[in-house]
């Protein structure tokens, strides 16, 4: 490993190209845009590099899944608007269980509203098609995680050909800092041909009867709670005799861990849960914790999509006390989540 000086559009890219993929379809939007410029920057130097600018998002996903069909990596990256524009194609992903990976750096919303930053997009990213919502996302905390869960997004792809999406922000991808990356990691080999030479295979993206579908879903369920007991990560920071816990993810939980690192000083038990893998969620580890602490505070930038994905994954049987911070399209800052805590451990 070299200590670096990157932006984490940069790191992004990087590990794209470290993952193995060859191939890029994007449109310009902020706050990704630089993945775009970064690559094509790559490709001139890079003979194996190859990129397209298309017309709309639209065109970007479709020509993913065309390229991923051929047996090559490919990847897009877009956001807001354009997250919601590319949910046709990850939707056709989603049918044909293509290994599609998509780089979501999130803006406020609704609408265009603005380019740099949220947390508004993780029902988009899970659930943004027309089926079940089975494809696989990471969410990092820092640019050192942009750079490992980007290499983890492309080899779950391959690996188990599920859509794939890291989701991150403008504020973490515009963040410089110096930083170590590890090339240890091993890629899935990126040559599982869906169209064998010489041989043409029909993968299904319609079915034209209802109990086809109903035993499609059903394998494609089988495939993917079977899949989640070996990807499923989370961080546990502080929570051994914690009675709050925090829980936020991407950059939140980065706030997060230093307000905790405070409030642990004023003698407060606090602790944090961080999803890393929002699809598939870490259930089992959520329920756990859930069954022997007395309250958890989820703080996120949206008005409540990690807060209802987490309900949705809690016991029924347990009965735990839910508080929040919710701030869509803005950032939260140490502070603000030092004087939550302290508010509600009064």
């Amino acid at each position: 490993m070299k200590k670096q000086f990157l932006t984490g559009h940069q790191i992004v890219t990087q590990a794209c190209i470290d993952a193995g993929a060859k191939h890029m379809f994007g449109y310009p939007i902020t706050p990704g845009t630089e993945i775009l410029t970064n690559w094509i920057d790559a490709a001139q130097t890079n003979p194996e590099l190859t990129q397209l600018q298309t017309e709309d998002e639209i065109a970007a996903g479709f020509a993913v899944c065309g390229a991923v069909m051929a047996g090559n990596k490919a990847f897009t990256a877009t956001a807001g608007p354009g997250t919601v524009l590319m949910q046709d194609a990850m939707s056709m992903a989603d049918g044909m269980r293509l290994p599609v990976v998509v780089i979501i750096a999130q803006r406020g919303g609704p609408s265009s509203g603005t380019v740099i930053y949220s947390q508004q997009e993780v029902n988009l990213a899970i659930h943004g098609g027309n089926g079940e919502g089975m494809r696989i996302v990471y969410s990092p905390s820092t640019v050192e995680e942009l750079y490992t869960h980007t290499r983890k997004v492309f080899n779950a792809a391959w690996k188990y050909r599920f859509p794939s999406v890291l989701l991150t922000d403008g504020f973490l991808l515009k963040t410089t800092q110096d930083v170590e990356l590890s090339f240890d990691t091993k890629n899935e080999k990126g040559d599982i041909t869906i169209f064998e030479q010489n041989k043409k295979q029909h993968i299904r993206n319609i079915y034209t009867v209802e109990e086809e579908l109903y035993e499609e879903l059903q394998r494609q369920k089988k495939d993917f709670d079977k899949m989640a007991l070996e990807i499923t990560e989370s961080e546990e920071y502080k929570i051994e005799d914690a009675d709050i816990v925090i829980i936020s993810h991407g950059i939140v939980g980065a706030a997060a861990k230093a307000a905790i690192d405070i409030l642990r000083e004023s003698g407060i038990s606090v602790g944090l849960f961080r999803p890393i893998t929002l699809s598939p969620f870490p259930t089992d580890a959520l329920n756990t914790l859930a069954g022997r602490v007395k309250k958890f505070v989820i703080i996120e930038s949206s008005m409540g999509q990690l807060r209802d994905l987490v309900k949705q994954e809690l016991d029924t049987s347990i009965a735990i006390k839910i508080d929040g911070l919710y701030k869509p399209a803005v950032g939260i800052s140490v502070e603000e989540i030092v004087e939550k805590i302290n508010l509600i451990s009064k």
